[in-house]
Formats: C-alpha cells, sequence, structure tokens
C-alpha cells in the first residue's frame, strides 16, 4: 500500500464506489456537521497548543475525513471543498495536495449505472460506446465523473456521466440553504446573500444539464477555434444527451505536474496568459464567461497549449453590463473614487457610496495585480485568501453588492490564486488593457 497520504486518500474513495449521494435535506445537513465537527476539533486543539489553527494546520487524519465527507455529497459541499483547495494561497503543501484531491475524485458513481445512463440517454449509439468504456474513471467531479472510451472511428473521447441523484442532491443544498451559504461566503463576500444564492442554485442546477454545456462548449471552441495556445475539447453531440457529454479526449499534465516538471518562464508566461485571456478576456470580447476556474479544470498540453474542461458553469452578461465592469476595473486602477462609484451603480450596486473605503479596499484586493505597470509575478499578497475572507466577514455584510457579480469575482480570486502558483512575470495591467480594449457584442443565446 502507498505511503503517499494524497494516494490513499484517492484509494479510500474509489474504493467505495456505488455510494448513493445522500439527497434528503437533513442527511446532508448533518454530514456536513459531521465535517464541520471535525475541522473544529481540531482548531480547539490548535488553540491549546498555542498554534495557528487554521485549515492548513489540520491534521492529514483530518482532511482525510473532511475530503471523504465532501466526496460523498458532491454537489455544492465538493465545490466547497475544491474552493478552500486553492483559493488560500497560504495553505501548507500537505493540505492543498489532501483538498485538491476533491478538484478531480470523489467516491465514483458504480460501472453498472454508468453504463445503463449512457444507453438510457443515447440509445443505439450509446450502446456502443458503452460497450467500449473503460470501467475505472479518470475523475469523478462534484455533478458527474469521467470514463474513457472511442468512437467508431478510433477516436479516443472523454465521456462525462451525471451522477444519479446529483440534481435532487443540490436541491437540498439550497433548501436548508446550510451548506449554500457556505459556498456563497466564501466565494461572495460583501455579497448580497439572497442574491448569490439564487444566483448559485441557477449556475449549479444548469451544470446538471449536459446538453445546455454541450453547446456551451461548441461555442466556447468556436471563440478559441485558432487560437495558438487555447483549446477547447470537441463535442460529438451524436452521443450527448441530457446526462451524457462527449468530447475529444486531450492529453496533457494537471497544474502540479505542470509545476514540478519546473517550466521555463517563457513556459509559464504563455500558459498564465491563456488562463487570463479566457477566463477575462471571453467575459470582456464576447460578454460570456466560465465561472469555474479550479485547477482540476485545466490541462497543460507538451506542445504550450492549455485545454479547458467543464464548461457547465456559465454566466453571460449584455454590452452595457460588460462595459460597466471595464469602467470598473479601469476606476479602480486610477483609484478614482466618483468613477469607481459611477461604474458599481452601473452594474446594480444600490448605495455605492456607503461604506466606501470598505467597498474600496474590497475593490483594490480583487484587482491587486493590475494596480502596478510593468513586469510583475502575481503573489500571495495579490490573492485574497479564505482567512482574510473570515476576518472580513462582518463588515462586508454592510456593502451587499449585487448577487449577479458572486461569479465574477470567484473568476478573480481563482485565478488570481492559480496565477500565483505559476510564478510568471506579466504586465497584468496592460494585458487586462489589451482585453478590454475592445467591448465586443454579446454572444449569440446558447
Amino acid at each position: 500500500m502507498s505511503n503517499d497520504p494524497t494516494k490513499q486518500l484517492v484509494d479510500k474513495l474509489r474504493a467505495k464506489e456505488g455510494r448513493r449521494i445522500p439527497t434528503s435535506s437533513l442527511a446532508r445537513l448533518q454530514k456536513t456537521a459531521s465535517a464541520a465537527a471535525w475541522i473544529g476539533v481540531d482548531v480547539v486543539a490548535g488553540k491549546l497548543l498555542g498554534t495557528d489553527a487554521g485549515l492548513g494546520h489540520l491534521s492529514p487524519e483530518t482532511l482525510g475525513r473532511v475530503v471523504e465527507s465532501f466526496g460523498e455529497l458532491k454537489g455544492v459541499a465538493m465545490k466547497v471543498g475544491q474552493l478552500l483547495s486553492y483559493v488560500d494561497p497560504a495553505l501548507s503543501p500537505e493540505a492543498r495536495r489532501m483538498l485538491s484531491v476533491l478538484q478531480v475524485m470523489s467516491q465514483p458513481t458504480a460501472f453498472g449505472q454508468v453504463l445503463q445512463t449512457v444507453r438510457e440517454d443515447l440509445g443505439a449509439p450509446g450502446r456502443t460506446l458503452a460497450d467500449r468504456l473503460e470501467r475505472t474513471p479518470v475523475a469523478s467531479a462534484s455533478v458527474g465523473q469521467v470514463h474513457r472510451s472511442t468512437l467508431d472511428d478510433g477516436t479516443p473521447v472523454a465521456v462525462k456521466v451525471r451522477h444519479p441523484g446529483v440534481e435532487d442532491a443540490i436541491r437540498a443544498d439550497f433548501k436548508t440553504a446550510a451548506i449554500g451559504t457556505l459556498f456563497a461566503r466564501l466565494a461572495a463576500p460583501g455579497m448580497n446573500l439572497d442574491e448569490v444564492l439564487a444566483e448559485a442554485k441557477t449556475r449549479f442546477l444548469e451544470e446538471c444539464d449536459y446538453a445546455l454545456e454541450a453547446r456551451r462548449q461548441i461555442r466556447f471552441g468556436q471563440v478559441y477555434a485558432a487560437h495558438p495556445f487555447i483549446t477547447i475539447p470537441t463535442v460529438h453531440p451524436g452521443v450527448c444527451g441530457r446526462r451524457v457529454l462527449t468530447s475529444t479526449w486531450h492529453k496533457g499534465m494537471g497544474l502540479d505536474a505542470f509545476l514540478e516538471a519546473a517550466p521555463f518562464q517563457a513556459e509559464r508566461v504563455r500558459a498564465s496568459r491563456a488562463l487570463y485571456e479566457f477566463y477575462v478576456g471571453t467575459l470582456y470580447r464576447e460578454g460570456l464567461f466560465n465561472a469555474d476556474p479550479h485547477p482540476g479544470n485545466l490541462c497543460f498540453a507538451p506542445d504550450g497549449k492549455v485545454t479547458i474542461f467543464d464548461h457547465g458553469c456559465v454566466r453571460e452578461f449584455d454590452r452595457d453590463f460588460v462595459a460597466g465592469l471595464v469602467g470598473l476595473s479601469r476606476a479602480v486602477q486610477r483609484d478614482d473614487t466618483a468613477a469607481t462609484q459611477s461604474a458599481l451603480s452601473a452594474i446594480g450596486m444600490f448605495n455605492p457610496s456607503q461604506d466606501f473605503d470598505l467597498t474600496r479596499s474590497l475593490l483594490r484586493g480583487f484587482y491587486a495585480p493590475l494596480l502596478a505597470s510593468g513586469r510583475l509575478k502575481v503573489t500571495s499578497e495579490h490573492a485574497i485568501s479564505i482567512r482574510q475572507v473570515a476576518k472580513m466577514r462582518k463588515s462586508l455584510l454592510r456593502i451587499r453588492l449585487p448577487g449577479k457579480l458572486a461569479f465574477l469575482f470567484r473568476i478573480r480570486i481563482g485565478l488570481h490564486a492559480v496565477l500565483a502558483r505559476i510564478g510568471a512575470r506579466l504586465d497584468w495591467q496592460e494585458l487586462e488593457a489589451e482585453l478590454a480594449e475592445v467591448v465586443a457584442a454579446p454572444a449569440p443565446p446558447l
């Protein structure tokens, strides 16, 4: 048996294949409370010992229990675990490795159920696709899991199959609001909580519709069809359905493996620019953006291209709103109070002058890499950590930023955390200006 705690944890999760997702509000609340209790034990122990009892100082045993609980719950709870795994650059390497398991693995759905779903959803094409499915999933995420297969012409494909019961589980999470509220407070500090919950519920339930995701992925593929460094896997509509999404298989490394290979600065710059252009540039130029930047959705190929997986959590904005976002970015960079308040009003903030010093502090945190010109690295000081958010939470609740900004700010938090790990030196201010130069008409409806 491996001595690597992360490998042991993955093996434990795989060994629990076939366990049903808890779908009642009570069962999910109890499971979440258990995970919280395990965290609490370590926090209390840390205080008694006079040590820093932050998330990064939880014992491997506690982290393992939390990962197992979130992996069993899937849905919103697992998304909370994914968020915790990468938005706090102060995490210890061991804690990050343990929590990052949730980026790619949970207790898998039983293979027999996977085959049944594929055959039911796709009919005759599904039977031949199912016959070629590899039994062991390459990933099992918050909404579905991925198996390798091949098409009739020999094309290798990734077949994503939705977990049975996950849609009911997500509805249960928002019915009690406990897990949904936890996600909202981590991802969207200072936001109107009711609006954030409504926004998150809509986006997460949309992720359960793989037919919708297929259309979105095709749209992103069209946008980046000729891009030299960004790749979107090709969708094969003939073998897609509401619970099954089939895309061309792409080889490459995850973020950890990419960094362990000690890439040259030019490679880091190329990868970071690609990520910034995808997550920020697509919003500015197309009114369209992917709101799930966690590292498990990224693949770094030997030829330097970055492949972006998972296009279920997507938001569209009209041209006026995007223009307001560009105005906000420019105003924050200039530290122009009047222009910042005007931009906030344009994107729906009710009273932008209220507690403006706090709003200013928050915004300068979100846009931190853009506040200085010249080539520089995004560092942990540029990324708002979970610990900082927790300290500011009570004050931030007074601001009540519009809920529709929730996933936009999640992008800034998540993207900056990933860029801090990559360590590329870029003129982020110049790159932002380049991407925002032409605010294009919004993308056609998906």
